[in-house]
């Protein structure tokens, strides 16, 4: 089973999420994509977060109508730090038979050297799917000669250019301006009915 790890705070999902993974599972052929939420991502710091449960009730109404979709427990039922190639170890337990995918974007790719343990996790990932934005190049030479073995695990793939992003709509409700059409309708009416991200 080929099955698609796509990893975020989620705060709040968004369209550009679900279509990220959902060209993920088509062009990757994956049989599943395992939503994981980040209770306390790392490289954050102190930056504010809505609270967990929250965004669990969020992620679920919005993977709620997608069988292809599923939320995993992986990083919630563990203490922090919740680290990557930590994350992609327990799924591994979990998932003995599987091929795991790791999904991100382009950005995440370039940084990947800074991230905790990265050639550990290049390692852990049976490939690498890598969503590049419309015109942007990959030079994989670059980060193959840090991280070796980073190239033959790179899938790259094409997605439509969506400028969104969860901070983007947090703000954009703090000062109450149009956001409705940035979300799927069961995460727009949960963030409506709970008065979420109302302040700055």
């Amino acid at each position: 089973m080929r099955l698609g790890i796509f990893g975020g705070t989620f705060d709040p999902p968004h369209l550009g999420h679900l279509i990220l993974a959902a060209e993920a599972y088509a062009q990757l052929g994956l049989e599943r994509v395992l939503w994981v939420l980040t209770p306390y991502p790392p490289h954050k710091g102190n930056l504010p977060i809505t609270s967990l449960e929250d965004r669990l009730d969020l992620l679920t109404a919005a993977l709620d109508d997608d069988p292809a979709f599923e939320l995993s427990r992986v990083d919630i039922d563990r203490p922090a730090p919740h680290y990557a190639v930590d994350t992609l170890c327990l799924l591994r337990e979990q998932y003995p038979q599987a091929m795991l995918v790791y999904l991100m974007g382009g950005d995440s790719l370039v940084d990947l050297p800074l991230w905790h343990r990265p050639s550990d996790f290049v390692q852990s990932c049976d490939e690498i799917g890598v969503m590049l934005r419309p015109g942007n190049a990959m030079n994989l030479d670059i980060l193959e000669a840090r991280l070796p073995g980073l190239r033959a695990r790179a899938r790259l793939m094409r997605a439509p250019l969506l400028e969104i992003s969860s901070s983007d709509v947090r703000l954009r409700i703090a000062q109450g301006q149009p956001y409705r059409y940035f979300l799927p309708d069961s995460v727009y009416r949960l963030i409506q009915n709970r008065q979420f991200y109302q302040e700055a």
